[in-house]
Protein backbone atom coordinates (compact mmCIF):
# COMPACT_ATOMS: atom_id res chain seq x y z
CA UNK A 1 0.00 0.00 0.00
CA UNK A 2 1.50 3.27 -0.41
CA UNK A 3 1.98 5.37 2.04
CA UNK A 4 0.28 8.68 0.06
CA UNK A 5 -2.71 9.29 2.10
CA UNK A 6 -2.16 6.73 5.17
CA UNK A 7 -3.46 8.06 8.11
CA UNK A 8 -1.05 7.12 10.03
CA UNK A 9 1.73 8.75 8.35
CA UNK A 10 -0.58 12.04 8.48
CA UNK A 11 -0.84 11.92 11.89
CA UNK A 12 3.00 10.85 12.37
CA UNK A 13 3.87 14.11 10.38
CA UNK A 14 1.53 16.78 12.15
CA UNK A 15 2.49 15.43 15.41
CA UNK A 16 6.22 15.83 14.07
CA UNK A 17 6.23 19.00 12.72
CA UNK A 18 3.90 20.49 16.24
CA UNK A 19 7.28 19.03 18.17
CA UNK A 20 9.29 20.43 16.13
CA UNK A 21 7.55 24.01 16.04
CA UNK A 22 6.89 23.78 19.86
CA UNK A 23 3.11 24.42 18.97
CA UNK A 24 0.23 22.85 21.09
CA UNK A 25 -2.79 20.89 19.34
CA UNK A 26 -4.43 24.59 20.77
CA UNK A 27 -2.35 26.60 18.85
CA UNK A 28 -2.67 24.60 15.65
CA UNK A 29 -6.89 24.82 16.26
CA UNK A 30 -6.74 28.43 16.26
CA UNK A 31 -4.49 28.79 13.11
CA UNK A 32 -6.59 26.22 11.35
CA UNK A 33 -10.16 27.13 12.77
CA UNK A 34 -10.68 23.45 13.64
CA UNK A 35 -12.44 21.85 16.60
CA UNK A 36 -9.99 20.08 19.30
CA UNK A 37 -11.45 16.65 18.92
CA UNK A 38 -11.16 17.44 15.15
CA UNK A 39 -7.42 18.13 15.37
CA UNK A 40 -7.39 14.86 18.01
CA UNK A 41 -8.71 12.67 15.24
CA UNK A 42 -6.07 13.59 12.96
CA UNK A 43 -3.27 13.04 15.34
CA UNK A 44 -4.54 9.74 16.07
CA UNK A 45 -4.80 8.85 12.94
CA UNK A 46 -8.86 8.29 13.08
CA UNK A 47 -9.61 10.70 10.59
CA UNK A 48 -8.15 12.10 7.04
CA UNK A 49 -7.93 16.21 7.24
CA UNK A 50 -9.91 17.59 3.99
CA UNK A 51 -7.35 19.49 1.23
CA UNK A 52 -7.98 22.60 2.33
CA UNK A 53 -6.75 22.16 5.77
CA UNK A 54 -3.51 19.97 4.70
CA UNK A 55 -2.77 23.40 2.73
CA UNK A 56 -3.43 25.30 5.76
CA UNK A 57 -1.00 23.05 7.69
CA UNK A 58 1.98 23.02 5.05
CA UNK A 59 1.33 26.90 4.94
CA UNK A 60 1.68 27.59 8.98
CA UNK A 61 4.48 25.12 9.11
CA UNK A 62 6.62 26.25 6.05
CA UNK A 63 6.60 23.08 4.45
CA UNK A 64 5.14 21.35 1.28
CA UNK A 65 2.29 19.66 1.53
CA UNK A 66 3.79 16.51 0.37
CA UNK A 67 5.81 16.87 3.79
CA UNK A 68 2.21 16.18 5.38
CA UNK A 69 0.86 13.29 3.50
CA UNK A 70 3.97 11.44 2.91
CA UNK A 71 6.55 9.39 4.85
CA UNK A 72 9.53 10.30 3.19
CA UNK A 73 11.81 9.12 5.83
CA UNK A 74 13.17 5.74 6.86
CA UNK A 75 14.82 4.52 9.47
CA UNK A 76 18.29 3.55 7.15
CA UNK A 77 18.55 7.09 6.61
CA UNK A 78 20.09 7.51 9.80
CA UNK A 79 22.83 6.68 11.50
CA UNK A 80 21.64 4.50 14.06
CA UNK A 81 22.97 0.67 15.68
CA UNK A 82 20.38 -2.20 14.60
CA UNK A 83 18.82 -1.69 18.09
CA UNK A 84 18.26 1.96 17.71
CA UNK A 85 16.58 0.93 14.23
CA UNK A 86 14.35 -1.98 15.85
CA UNK A 87 13.31 1.09 18.37
CA UNK A 88 12.36 3.28 15.55
CA UNK A 89 10.26 0.74 13.95
CA UNK A 90 8.31 -0.45 16.84
CA UNK A 91 7.70 3.31 17.92
CA UNK A 92 6.38 4.41 14.17
CA UNK A 93 3.84 0.65 14.61
CA UNK A 94 3.02 1.31 17.95
CA UNK A 95 -0.36 1.75 18.93
CA UNK A 96 -1.37 5.29 20.45
CA UNK A 97 -1.54 4.24 24.28
CA UNK A 98 1.95 2.62 23.92
CA UNK A 99 3.22 6.09 22.31
CA UNK A 100 1.46 7.87 25.12
CA UNK A 101 3.45 5.52 27.95
CA UNK A 102 6.63 6.28 25.83
CA UNK A 103 5.74 10.06 26.05
CA UNK A 104 5.35 9.96 29.86
CA UNK A 105 8.36 7.83 30.14
CA UNK A 106 10.38 10.54 27.95
CA UNK A 107 8.77 13.43 30.08
CA UNK A 108 9.99 11.86 33.12
CA UNK A 109 13.28 11.07 32.19
CA UNK A 110 13.71 14.73 30.62
CA UNK A 111 12.52 15.56 34.45
CA UNK A 112 14.68 13.65 36.51
CA UNK A 113 17.50 14.53 34.49
CA UNK A 114 17.43 18.35 35.73
CA UNK A 115 16.87 17.25 39.26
Amino acid sequence: MSDLGNKTVMARNIQRLMDEAGKSRNDLCEALGVKYTTLTDWIKGKTYPRIDKIELMANYFGVAKSDLIEDKSTVNDYDLSLDEKVLVEWYRNAPEHDLDFLRRMIAYSELTKKE
